[in-house]
């Protein structure tokens, strides 16, 4: 049987949380366990990497170390986490006196038996899109959405060697599943500016209002992501008319019909509920 071990990290602990509630969801409909990874700790994103390069590797070092020894693929919903993880597993793989560095802090013999994997690429390359579209009871008809993957998922492509770096689609093949209609824009993997949002708000405004712009151009109900930082980022730093930003996650427990979606609406700074009762998609 199809399993996994489950990293939340921080930001599905609190602001993010109806990501983790979805993602958990729409895994356990589809069959697929997730077994939440023990004593993980924090990632290193941001702090620890703008301050302590050996820090920043250890502590995602520990988690590789805890799912080599519960010897199961970890699926990591955080774009942050993701990246923080597959830059440690490639110095682990690659450099040699980092590798030493970091076995010696985390206690182990790294020996390369597990993958760090985001929820798009486990649903598409291992579930597969049939048994997605299996369980959609209630198609998106009608929502026209754009997929926006922002920086940490792709870059830099040779460590995280996610999908096509220039022009990702597993997000796009989801949602076309789902009944929605994705539509064509050039910015799925333009900054949105996450990391300014404290230090230059205002710089990250004009990044996330762009976005916002150029998915409203193209004829877009809403964005659809899978990085919290992006998620909240979209919604906290919009100055003009309001434009509903949605995990994933989110529409396929939508298109799932499961009751519990309900509860993920509220969890939203701009409340994407007058969207779907518009195109009549909430039950």
């Amino acid at each position: 049987m199809m399993e996994f071990s489950y990293y939340p990290g921080c930001s599905l602990h609190s602001t993010a949380k109806e990501f983790d509630q979805s993602v958990r969801a729409v895994f356990q409909t589809l069959s697929v366990p997730l077994y939440d990874l023990p004593d993980w700790n924090c990632c290193s994103a941001s702090s620890a990497h703008s301050l302590n390069q050996d820090l920043s590797l250890a502590l995602p070092g520990r988690n590789i170390a805890i799912a080599q020894r519960q010897a199961r693929d970890v699926v990591m919903p955080c774009a942050a986490c993701y990246n923080r993880h597959k830059t440690t597993q490639h110095a682990l793989r690659f450099q040699p006196e980092q590798r030493q560095m970091v076995e010696e802090a985390a206690g182990f013999t790294f020996e390369d038996s597990v993958e760090i994997r985001t929820p798009l690429e486990v649903i598409i390359q291992q579930i597969g899109l049939e048994r997605v579209k299996q369980q959609v009871k209630n198609p998106l008809n009608g929502l026209k959405v754009v997929d926006y993957y922002g920086c940490l998922l792709v870059r830099p492509s040779e460590i995280t060697r996610f999908e096509n770096p220039d022009n990702p689609v597993f997000m796009r093949q989801i949602l076309s599943v789902l009944g929605a209609e994705p539509v064509s824009w050039s910015y799925a993997t333009d900054c949105c500016g996450g990391g300014l949002s404290f230090t230059k708000p205002k710089v990250a405004a004009r990044m996330v209002q762009r976005l916002v712009d150029f998915a409203r151009e193209a004829g877009a109900d809403a964005i659809v992501t899978s990085c919290p930082l992006c998620q909240l980022n979209l919604e906290m730093r919009q100055s003009k008319e309001p434009f509903p930003i949605f995990y994933f996650t989110e529409l396929m427990g939508l298109a799932f019909g499961l009751p519990e979606s309900k509860a993920w609406w509220k969890l939203h700074l701009i409340d994407p509920v007058q969207l779907l009762n518009r195109l009549e998609l909430l039950q």
